[in-house]
């Protein structure tokens, strides 16, 4: 939501600070003592929803703090490297073995070993809801010295993958002790956590005993502050040392050296419906693609912060610009005044703005377009079950494995759970079969990108642009992640220079 011009952006700067005065005292320790100086103060956009319990999305929270650390996590292409695992192997069709590295330690002083991480998967597949990364999937973990060996209920390739998501990270024995899982002080990271205020505060010390060497900032401050203008705003003031996603409207009034803006593996897409309506025509889902101006749209609704899209899959994955492009592209019809809905919702500012735009662009391109926008979740159930020409919607495209193929399957497999453009097309269907079977690493990235081919063939989709996230810095900020998958914030080489 952009600020009025007639507001005065002093005033916000004042209003906003208001908001975090007294939210952080610089180098003091979590036990009261004066620190050296060089805790890190970090503010949060959402506040924890679950206690920080990593069996929810808080776990990403964990993660980006590095209190909490996984079996495996993934390289930039999306390939998993170790973390707790040293190296594993598939020893059948439905099993893996994974070996453990030795002398790491939980926080609380209790060892990390293999019957520590098969009882955190244990958890975790018999949690009630299940992490998200283990929907669907049946999983079962048993140690023998230093090996885990991991059985799922089918065969699963990217079984290393799925292991990768802060959702699965392996706590001591203790946070498992009550109704939920507690984080605080039993993770394995560089960072001790110790402390959680609610929703409104988290206090971590540096680990001194990390199996990663130790961290070069003493702790971290964190507050968890949901309005944008009031994040940016304690950048600004030089009341935070790093701020998490600064709004596009908030960018322009900092120092362009205090931000940085992360390309996001998230697609703003606009679904056509090609079930019924003007858009079950190709011709007419031709006429749409050459009428939407997508670069208008970055610099106009974004300010130049996102990236016009070339395909469904964007910058986040280095290895999408190898895509072979469209193949066979359907000549554009004449849409003579045909009459079509566009669908969106509020909850993400951005979204009204661009169909907003849209309507505009497909009007003078012959469409008559009406909008029905509203929050998410009354318009979802619509949106799925085809009520609109189309809609627009900011998706992810990497979802908890770091694989695209679950997406494009969600999103245009006839039998996909989110399949928004009701498509029903054979080629897709067998496209996007043989990403969903290719063995993972290069074979399984060729298939993607053939399967993304073939989807924008059909016109069922077309892909406008590719968000960034906008993440603030103090100019003396030193090794702060800028990591598209949202995983990592402070490491142990973040400090203050």
């Amino acid at each position: 939501m952009r600020i009025p011009e007639s507001f005065p952006a002093v005033a916000v700067t004042a209003a906003s600070a208001l908001l975090l005065t007294g939210c952080f005292s610089a180098g003091t320790a979590s036990d009261g003592t004066a620190g050296d100086g060089g805790r890190l103060r970090v503010v949060m956009m959402q506040p924890p929803r679950s206690g920080l319990s990593p069996l929810s999305d808080d776990a990403f929270k964990l993660s980006r703090w590095s209190t909490a650390e996984t079996l495996v996590d993934l390289d930039a292409d999306g390939d998993p490297r170790p973390v707790l695992a040293e190296r594993w192997e598939r020893t059948g069709e439905r099993t893996w073995s994974f070996t453990v590295r030795k002398g790491v330690k939980f926080h609380d002083g209790t060892e990390f070993t293999a019957k520590a991480a098969a009882r955190s998967l244990t958890a975790a597949a018999e949690a009630a809801p299940k992490p998200r990364i283990l929907d669907g999937v049946e999983l079962t973990a048993k140690a023998d010295g230093d090996t885990l060996t991991v059985t799922t209920g089918e065969g699963d390739p990217l079984l290393p993958h799925r292991l990768s998501s802060p959702q699965l990270s392996v706590l001591a024995a203790r946070a498992y002790e009550g109704r939920s899982v507690n984080p605080v002080g039993t993770g394995t990271g560089a960072f001790v956590l110790k402390k959680v205020n609610g929703t409104s505060s988290a206090t971590l010390d540096r680990n001194e005993d990390y199996w990663g060497g130790r961290a070069k900032a003493p702790g971290i401050d964190v507050r968890f502050v949901p309005d944008g203008t009031a994040r940016a705003a304690a950048l600004r003031s030089g009341e935070a040392d790093i701020v998490e996603s600064v709004p596009v409207s908030q960018a322009s009034l900092l120092d362009e050296e205090q931000i940085t803006e992360v390309p996001m593996p998230r697609t703003n897409t606009l679904y056509l419906n090609t079930g019924r309506g003007a858009f079950a025509d190709p011709a007419l889902r031709a006429a749409a693609r050459e009428a939407i101006d997508a670069e208008a749209l970055v610099e106009g609704v974004y300010e130049g912060r996102a990236d016009v899209a070339e395909g469904l899959l964007g910058p986040a994955l280095p290895w999408a610009e190898r895509r072979r492009g469209r193949t066979d592209a359907a000549e554009a019809g004449d849409p003579d005044g045909r009459r079509i809905t566009i669908g969106t919702f509020t909850d993400r500012a951005e979204l009204p703005e661009v169909a907003a735009a849209l309507q505009q662009q497909l009007e003078k391109a012959g469409f008559t377009v009406e909008l029905e926008i509203r929050e998410y979740a009354t318009i979802e159930s619509d949106a799925l079950a085809g009520k609109f020409d189309a809609f627009v919607l900011s998706r992810a495209t990497v979802l908890d494995s770091g694989d695209p193929a679950a997406y494009l399957y969600s999103d245009f497999a006839s039998e996909g759970t989110f399949n928004l453009s009701q498509l029903s097309d054979p080629v897709v269907d067998e496209a996007l079969h043989e990403a969903n079977t290719a063995a993972p690493g290069e074979d399984r990235r060729t298939a993607v990108l053939e399967a993304e081919t073939a989807v924008l063939n059909s016109d069922a989709a077309i892909p406008m642009l590719h968000e960034r996230v906008i993440q603030g810095d103090a100019p003396d900020v030193v090794g702060s992640a800028k990591d598209p998958r949202e995983r990592l914030l402070v490491t142990a080489d973040t400090h203050l220079g």
